[in-house]
């Protein structure tokens, strides 16, 4: 397989065969991320990709899930998507489900008719970034969108039958907009009503503007009970009709793992436990990005 620069992909397509159609990030602009720091978008050539697809029809037999990197596959023209999607079905025909990253803007750029096309054709799932339902923390961390756009956009693809996984961060407004942060950020992801939700604890990394900001006193990082908090009030203002919402990645001081809406009352009650200082904590030394 052809690998350029950093390859990410979501926890869940640990197991998937990773294929790379984009390098970086067409956005590139979040002061959080340094992922695709120097990095130059671009879509790789087809003959590249159609050589990975057979490498992949010849080594990964035994993977029946795929997952199209980098940072937003979805932003590539319809005709040249539409023609990976077909070539990943003719030469890898056990594929089961096909995911991708997508950002607001690579959504609105497809129709209605094309994401159905899309998802005819083998596109199961998308992973959308939205970060925080607040605007105002969405302007200061350089988001590109307004959580209007993000309802509208998620809601597009979830419409055309393409189950959606979305991303927030806590601790993403700092201490002054936290509680703001965390029930806006809940109502917006009952509005879209995702089939899942991954919540991460913010990490700064240094380099980026974020860091800049928390090293000159311009932005104030929560600590873990804050954090907590933080994920009380946006679970809490978080209603899903048929959803997972986790909150256990390596960044997270309290993994938790909640179907909606059925296990909501008995999650609030595991993290007000923890608030509480009756169950434990991660240390900080076993957090990772």
């Amino acid at each position: 397989m052809h690998y350029e620069g950093h390859i990410i992909r979501p926890p869940s397509e640990a197991n998937s065969i990773l294929l790379q159609v984009t390098v970086g990030c067409s956005h590139n602009k979040c002061t959080f991320c340094a992922t695709y720091k120097g990095e130059r978008f671009k879509i790789k050539p087809d003959d590249i990709i159609k050589e990975d697809i057979a490498f992949a029809a010849r080594y990964c037999k035994n993977q029946d899930r795929l997952f199209i990197c980098d940072g937003d596959a979805l932003i590539v023209p319809q005709k040249r998507l539409l023609q990976i999607l077909k070539e990943i079905e003719s030469q890898l025909p056990w594929v089961k489900r096909v995911g991708v990253y997508a950002n607001s803007k690579g959504i609105k750029m497809k129709t209605d008719e094309e994401l159905q096309e899309l998802r005819r054709h083998g596109l199961k799932i998308a992973y959308m970034g939205l970060e925080s339902g607040d605007d105002a923390t969405l302007k200061y961390v350089n988001k590109g969108a307004s959580a209007q756009t993000m309802i509208d956009m998620g809601r597009k693809i979830r419409a055309a039958g393409v189950h959606l996984s979305i991303t927030v961060l806590l601790g993403l407004g700092g201490r002054e907009q936290s509680q703001i942060h965390a029930q806006a950020t809940g109502k917006v992801l009952s509005a879209i009503d995702p089939e899942y939700v991954g919540a991460l604890s913010l990490m700064l990394i240094p380099g980026t503007p974020l860091h800049d900001d928390y090293e000159a006193g311009r932005f104030e990082l929560l600590g873990s009970g804050e954090m907590l908090a933080e994920l009380r009030t946006m679970f809490a203002h978080t209603e899903l009709s048929n959803g997972l919402f986790h909150a256990n990645h390596a960044s997270n001081y309290l993994p938790i793992r909640a179907k909606l809406p059925e296990e909501k009352e008995k999650t609030i009650q595991l993290i007000d436990s923890a608030l509480e200082g009756k169950v434990s904590l991660k240390p900080e030394f076993l957090r990772a990005l």
